[in-house]
């Protein structure tokens, strides 16, 4: 359990001022990533044990990511902490506007576990480049990793700089936050334990950034081309076997494509990761039995077009391709996020928004068309955290797009400049000078009403 004097001793230390300077901030991002560098080895290692990724999977989704994010931050820092000049309307002139960043405070960070590492150190750069102090939590359930990001951490920062909570985060989350209170509460996970945390933040008025999941749908029309498109969804869809918030949940296929389509889904599949996937070195496994159980349920809720092989002993499910589901099916009721594709076959547009619509809001959408009218036309229709035209999840890979969702799919969004705003407050700062004082803005006000009439309009 958290020690609560730990968490005042981090408010101590951030109302010494020690984490506002520009040198301090410059000065811990490059020792995280030094620290990350040094411990590259020990990540690939952790993160296979935990979920079976190679070393070049590792690399693109989870400590690439993070150093790429943490280059940004170092290079970009002094000018994302630059006062912001803005024009100042008629009525206040000669005065002169700026908007200034100002750390938010103490920050406490929970992330999952099926990125565990990208996931809890990329908010964590944003909150130092912000001038922050944090409080880490990350998932018990990839314990591998976790010990080296404690190891990562705790050599790399003071505790009253940033402190790094383990053990079970039903007990831990709601300790700390009923009895410290926190400036802000960065979530990543599933939509349920949002709530619970949104409604314990509410309690004191903490505001929130929620990064949730959802069922992203992915519409493939009649003129897309399916070749690239079922290997661009085929890669994205069983990254991590599944275990992505922004990987295609079910696909809707254009009736005269949906034959072409699922063959050059198989194909895919069996090109990327053999006909015996749990050898394979490109494929992942899932994270424990309870999602293995889970995930197993949701095989017999279809017909298996191709996969459905599982393993238990080794936490294997085979990349599996569902057909004639219903939508009353608990696997198009849930959030798959397993290895599990099921697919629909829409002849009218309306036809694959009504089953879209089951579903609002989600975290991302995405359509392959190769015509342009038809690509407005979808990302119109589809309310969505995010979305790719002829693309699958890498949305989220380029810090200079905001990631996030919108309502039940989260809300807020980071990733490079995004992820320093998250974590700062912007204070409106107006200076007037003393040289110019005009009477008109003093009582007595009678007969100015026509003045003022023309000054503020």
């Amino acid at each position: 359990m958290a020690d609560i004097s730990n968490l005042e001793n981090l408010r101590n230390y951030f109302n010494s001022g020690n984490t506002q300077s520009y040198a301090f901030r410059k000065e811990q991002l490059n020792k995280l990533k030094s620290s990350i560098l040094k411990h590259e080895q020990d990540l690939y290692d952790a993160l296979y044990t935990d979920l079976k990724k190679s070393p070049e999977e590792v690399w693109v989704t989870e400590t690439g990511m993070v150093i790429s994010e943490l280059n940004t931050a170092i290079k970009k820092l002094g000018k994302w902490m630059k006062p912001k000049r803005v024009s100042t309307n008629l009525l206040n002139l000669p005065s002169r506007s700026r908007i200034h960043s100002e750390p938010l405070g103490i920050v406490l960070i929970i992330a999952p576990w099926n990125y565990p590492f990208q996931l809890l150190i990329n908010p964590l750069i944003g909150a130092i480049a912000a001038g922050n102090c944090v409080v880490l939590k990350p998932s018990e359930f990839a314990p591998a990793t976790d010990a080296v990001m404690k190891k990562i951490i705790e050599e790399t920062f003071p505790k009253e700089y940033i402190l790094y909570v383990q053990g079970d985060g039903a007990v831990v989350i709601p300790e700390m936050m009923n009895n410290f209170t926190f400036d802000h509460v960065f979530y990543t996970g599933s939509t349920a334990v949002g709530k619970i945390i949104y409604k314990m933040a509410a309690e004191k008025l903490t505001p929130v950034t929620l990064e949730l999941g959802g069922k992203s749908p992915c519409v493939v029309e009649s003129d897309a081309n399916i070749k690239v498109a079922a290997r661009r969804i085929a890669m994205t869809k069983f990254s991590n076997a599944g275990q992505m918030c922004v990987a295609p949940d079910y696909v809707l296929v254009h009736e005269s494509a949906k034959e072409k389509f699922v063959s050059a889904m198989k194909e895919s599949i069996e090109n990327f990761f053999s006909s015996t996937p749990e050898e394979s070195y490109n494929y992942g496994k899932i994270i424990n039995e309870k999602q293995f159980d889970r995930l197993s349920n949701y095989l017999q809720q279809g017909k298996i077009a191709h996969g459905g092989r599982t393993d238990k002993e080794k936490l294997f499910i085979e990349p599996t391709l569902l057909t004639d589901v219903s939508l009353n099916a608990d696997v198009m009721k849930d959030e798959i996020f397993g290895p599990i594709l099921p697919i629909f076959s829409f002849n009218e547009k309306e036809e694959a928004l009504k089953i879209m619509q089951q579903h609002p809001n989600p975290l991302s959408f995405y359509v392959y068309t190769s015509n342009n009218e038809k690509e407005n036309d979808w990302l119109k229709a589809v309310p969505a955290g995010g979305s790719c035209v002829n693309n699958s999840s890498w949305h989220l890979t380029n810090h200079n797009l905001p990631f996030g969702g919108r309502g039940f799919s989260g809300m807020g969004n980071y990733h490079g400049h995004f992820s320093f705003d998250t974590f700062s407050h912007k204070k409106a700062v107006m200076k007037t000078p003393t040289w110019f004082d005009p009477n008109i803005k003093y009582p007595p006000f009678k007969g100015k009403l026509g003045l003022f009439k023309k000054i503020i309009k």
